[in-house]
């Protein structure tokens, strides 16, 4: 638990630095992985002022994101995390309404090692991802996203976790 409370003091500082310059949304998510461990998810994410590519079909930018999640399964009684990502977002051009797809790779911290059956071997995880989904005018947005986690292989056994879960993000 130790660690977690460092690993979110560091995220704060850094995403304290970002966030004094541009607005904060958050997001909430509630997910399933393939052992029917549900997962429960509170986000805190900061855009970028950067944006790549940009034509008439859409632009390339992206953003941070912090996030708790709560893990709870039938044989494991809970698990927590917190994790921290930049996340590259291709969105699509539109009056109203912006598809999207996203990707980013990050790093998470487990209070416990184990989820269900999966021994993840070490509480320290990277964190990748995937998702789509629609933003809408004001800022709200809905989406679908896979997050993958494992140790790389740094330490054995790395059984790994994936979560798929639907969220909404609205800004502060």
């Amino acid at each position: 638990m130790k660690k977690l409370l460092c690993l979110a003091a560091v995220a704060a500082v850094t995403l304290g630095q970002s966030f004094t310059t541009q607005a904060a949304d958050i997001s909430l998510s509630v997910g399933q992985t393939g052992d029917s461990t549900m997962t429960y998810r509170l986000g805190l994410q900061s855009n970028w002022d950067a944006s790549w590519w940009q034509t008439s079909t859409g632009r390339l930018t992206g953003y941070w994101d912090a996030g708790y999640t709560y893990w709870v399964g039938d044989d494991t009684a809970s698990n927590n995390s917190l994790s921290f990502a930049p996340v590259f977002v291709y969105e699509f051009a539109g009056e109203s309404v912006k598809p999207y797809v996203e990707a980013g790779i990050g790093v998470a911290a487990f209070s416990s090692t184990e989820l269900e059956d999966n021994k993840l071997g070490s509480s320290f995880q990277f964190e990748d991802r995937i998702g789509f989904g629609l933003r809408f005018a004001g800022g709200h947005e809905i989406g679908v996203r896979a997050i993958h986690y494992s140790n790389a292989g740094l330490t054995t056994p790395n059984d790994g976790v994936e979560s798929y879960a639907i969220h909404y993000r609205m800004p502060l």
